[in-house]
């Protein structure tokens, strides 16, 4: 049975904060918490049931593995997170082993949960739970670069005087160094972004390194990012609870979009109760379509050094 519940697996800063944000949002009856920390977990749980008076009412527990039994959607946050000076792809080794033991349990549970992958590097990771269960990818979907692409938005309605919701520009690819603006589809509102306001090459080169670089900027500064990420999970969440139907730039297996296969990587998909529902045919210039296949390859070296 499936119902409007969240159970969360990994209890850390990302984990904690998106439960905050879920009760904040009032959009789920319950939320589970997962963690091998037992003092820690048992702590961010009655913190955060402290905080429901507060907002709309949502039971908030410690919990464990058959919590997902009744989940409509798992998160997974847990495993080594980025230090300074590390890339995503240096915490491969680390969290792969972690994703490979939790996916069989919580399909064992519950072979109907959507499953979102926030570890990183998330794009690997999913790449690794959608091969082990093959035929449940569209259930299996990573946050990707949801955030690079909140962040390019955000700095690029700066610029333009504009509402970040009014500009509809993407990051694509790895959800990491090798990430990829879509210049040639950004719009304002319906217009295309040289038609709104002229934007030179240097400039739209400073907003995107601004853009990727932002996370090493906020870990050198606090030595991790979880706010923004948290918002941005709890907008994937609303979408899979209330089948919202939402496109978001989300890590899902390629097959065969733009020559590319057997890697997952982020491009726009539509998200709903079920999952991925839905990928956008996107007409990218010849330029972005090259920087996307050298994305894809990066990973799947990546992903081949771990065999």
């Amino acid at each position: 049975m499936r119902n409007n519940k969240v159970t969360i697996i990994g209890a850390g800063m990302v984990g904690s904060t998106t439960a905050f944000g879920l009760i904040a949002s009032d959009i789920t009856e319950e939320i589970a918490l997962i963690d091998l920390n037992k003092k820690m977990v048992a702590a961010q749980v009655m913190d955060l049931q402290h905080s429901v008076p507060f907002w709309g009412y949502t039971k908030v527990k410690v919990g464990s593995y058959d919590d997902i039994k009744n989940s409509e959607l798992v998160v997974v946050t847990c495993g080594a997170s980025q230090k300074i000076g590390e890339t995503r792809l240096d915490l491969l080794k680390k969290n792969a082993g972690i994703i490979k033991d939790i996916m069989p349990n919580i399909f064992k549970k519950n072979p109907d949960a959507v499953v979102l992958i926030v570890s990183n590097p998330v794009d690997i990771l999913t790449n690794i739970a959608c091969k082990m269960f093959p035929k449940k990818k569209n259930q299996i979907f990573g946050s990707g670069t949801i955030l690079d692409t909140a962040r390019f938005r955000l700095i690029l309605g700066e610029k333009m005087s504009v509402d970040p919701k009014s500009v509809h520009a993407y990051i694509v690819g790895e959800h990491g160094d090798s990430e990829l603006p879509l210049w040639s589809t950004a719009m304002i509102g319906n217009t295309p972004i040289n038609k709104f306001s002229k934007i030179s090459a240097r400039s739209k080169r400073s907003v995107f390194e601004e853009a990727k670089n932002a996370a090493y900027a906020i870990i050198e500064g606090k030595q991790a990012t979880y706010y923004a990420i948290a918002a941005g999970v709890v907008q994937l969440a609303k979408a899979v609870l209330l089948d919202k139907k939402t496109v978001f730039t989300c890590s899902h297996p390629l097959n065969g979009e733009f020559g590319i296969k057997g890697v997952s990587l982020s491009l726009p998909v539509v998200i709903g109760d079920k999952g991925v529902l839905k990928k956008i045919n996107l007409d990218i210039s010849a330029e972005e379509k090259k920087m996307l296949q050298k994305s894809a390859q990066k990973l799947k070296e990546a992903e081949r050094g771990l065999k």
